[in-house]
């Protein structure tokens, strides 16, 4: 039996260094590197809403989406969990599912806690909403918003109930960005409208500065100016023991 056991222990280390090997090629396969930085616990939590935003129809594998069946229950929960006192919301979508979008911004916006949002890279079509949705948001100097009309795919029944419905739906999207932003409603509708700015389409493409200028986005700014204001939005200016989590 004592011959035995030595053979035991190695064969326990060995398999202790294969799972080591294993998870650090797990973590190179998804992430590109071995070591990731852990964020301690935290009354911040990041919402993150990157690619295509997906309502009712599922889309195919390949597109980078985020779920609204996904979100919804995490809105609830940050608004359930005593511990969360602020959310930050990352915003580099494309747009995507109309109802789904406004869906997620009435959530956003009636959160009794304080929300920040930052639009990087791009929040383009219902994006737009989502972004303004926030108690205060904030967009980088190289992002980009598209502002346009709103269009149906799949079988169109060439009626006139089908602009009616149209048009009324398009009147929810500007509603809610008026009455969340800074920017009146005319404006909107010329930016929306706009012929030229767009190749083959009519709307406009607004880009860091210009977003905070039409008052559409609240300020310029990253990842440091939103931690900045949600902790002063929180209470907490200056408080190191603050970290983010997701």
């Amino acid at each position: 039996m004592n011959q035995d056991q030595p053979n035991n222990d190695e064969k326990k280390q060995g398999d202790q260094g294969q799972g080591q090997q294993d998870s650090l090629m797990e973590k190179i396969k998804q992430l590109g590197s071995t070591n990731i930085p852990q964020a301690p616990d935290s009354n911040i939590h990041v919402l993150p809403i990157i690619g295509q935003v997906e309502g009712h129809l599922q889309l195919p594998a390949k597109n980078k989406t985020t779920k609204y069946e996904h979100l919804i229950p995490q809105i609830i929960a940050i608004e359930q969990n005593p511990n969360i006192e602020g959310v930050i919301i990352l915003l580099n979508t494309v747009g995507g599912d109309v109802e789904a979008g406004l869906a997620i911004s009435e959530m956003i916006s009636s959160l009794s806690k304080p929300s920040v949002s930052i639009v990087l890279g791009g929040g383009h079509s219902i994006g737009v909403p989502i972004a303004v949705a926030a108690s205060h948001s904030f967009i980088t100097e190289t992002a980009t918003m598209t502002i346009h009309p709103i269009r149906l795919t799949g079988l169109v029944v060439g009626v006139p109930q089908t602009f009616e419905y149209l048009d009324k739906m398009q009147e929810r999207v500007i509603n809610f960005v008026t009455h969340h932003s800074n920017i009146e409603e005319e404006q909107f509708k010329d930016l929306m409208f706009a012929k030229g700015n767009l190749t083959r389409d009519i709307g406009t493409n607004v880009v860091g500065q210009d977003a905070v200028d039409y008052g559409l986005i609240d300020s310029i700014g990253g990842v440091k100016e939103a931690m900045a204001k949600l902790n002063e939005l929180t209470g907490n200016n200056g408080d190191d023991d603050h970290q983010v989590i997701q």
